[in-house]
């Protein structure tokens, strides 16, 4: 509920809050850009030469933005924790071995329940990533090197609250875990063999095979007339069908759409005149029935299509559709 000013004025001020907010955020990430330096190039040397793990270390908001990036840094082949400040002091530091690293995050670079961790991080030659937004402050100056994620402007007229520092500390988490993704060449076997479950889990475990439509597949041959198209692509669920010849071979295919532009560019008894071969469309995407669905979905998004041709050996062996993908998440 608004209390001050009149709706129109509110809409208008809502709107001008909103983008200073996204747009503080947006330069944030921004100026991330030229922080990719010789610290940041040392953090990762540390992380990737961790046979140990990643203990990630922050309070408030901070906490939050390091739960993220132990999740992420977990999901993507490097061994990651959040660590409670608090509780680390009152006896979780037991779970600290010398082979393993921790990332602090601090706004500030003076959060008390952080500085008080170091004496222990020295005393057991446990080596410490800093990410700061005060690239001066105490948190940076005792780590072995400091990530500088710092804001000119958090983005609200509440300054004190952290909105785009929040966000460019995950960000720079998110670089790290990129980057550590490609060291390790953590491909999508991989990632697939930790996610079981859910969404992207199905996705991964599932091949195209497990889903396509391998009987009754429509087709016509380069000299069938463009009745028998429409009839074939009619009875299907797929919006095409393929073009092959007659030893087996994929020679084009022809979709709905192709159909809609034949029958403007051909008006009238012409349409009906054309045979397949002068509306398919040669080379049409295939894919192979091994691949993940994952990798399926993609590549319909890339082309922006909806269906796919399932080849072996060259021939046709099924057609998946994007609807059967869509199923398999549902």
């Amino acid at each position: 509920m608004y209390i001050h000013g009149t709706m129109e004025n509110n809409v208008k001020r809502v709107e001008i809050v909103a983008k200073r907010l996204l747009k503080a955020e947006s330069e944030a990430l921004g100026q991330l850009i030229d922080r990719i330096d010789d610290n940041f190039q040392k953090a990762v040397s540390i992380l990737a030469s961790c046979d140990g793990t990643v203990h990630v270390c922050g309070v408030g908001k901070s906490g939050i933005a390091a739960k993220k990036i132990a999740a992420t840094l977990v999901s993507t082949g490097t061994a990651s924790l959040f660590l409670h400040p608090t509780e680390a002091i009152h006896g979780d530091f037991g779970i600290i071995r010398s082979n393993d690293i921790l990332i602090s995050i601090s706004n500030s670079g003076e959060t008390d329940e952080l500085l008080r961790l170091i004496p222990f991080l020295q005393t057991n030659q446990i080596r410490h990533i800093a990410m700061v937004g005060n690239p001066d402050a105490t948190l940076s100056k005792v780590a072995d090197v400091a990530l500088d994620f710092s804001v000119s402007d958090e983005g609200s007229s509440l300054d004190l609250a952290p909105m785009a520092s929040t966000i460019a500390s995950i960000a720079l988490g998110d670089a790290l875990a990129a980057v550590l993704i490609e060291l390790k060449e953590f491909d999508s076997s991989k990632y697939a063999h930790i996610h079981a479950g859910g969404h992207i889990g199905k996705k991964l475990h599932c091949t195209v095979k497990d889903i396509m439509q391998s009987s009754d597949l429509p087709s016509v041959n380069p000299n069938d007339p463009i009745s028998e198209v429409v009839i074939r692509i009619s009875s299907s669920m797929f919006g095409l069908v393929p073009v092959i010849l007659s030893d087996g071979q994929i020679n084009g295919v022809i979709t709905d759409g192709d159909l809609r532009r034949g029958l403007q560019k051909y008006p009238n008894h012409d349409f009906f005149n054309l045979k397949a071969r002068d509306l398919m469309t040669l080379n049409p995407k295939q894919i192979e029935p091994e691949v993940s669905i994952l990798e399926a979905e993609k590549l319909m998004q890339r082309a922006r299509i909806t269906s796919l041709i399932v080849v072996k050996d060259q021939k046709m062996i099924g057609l998946l559709a994007k609807h059967q993908i869509d199923q398999l998440s549902s």
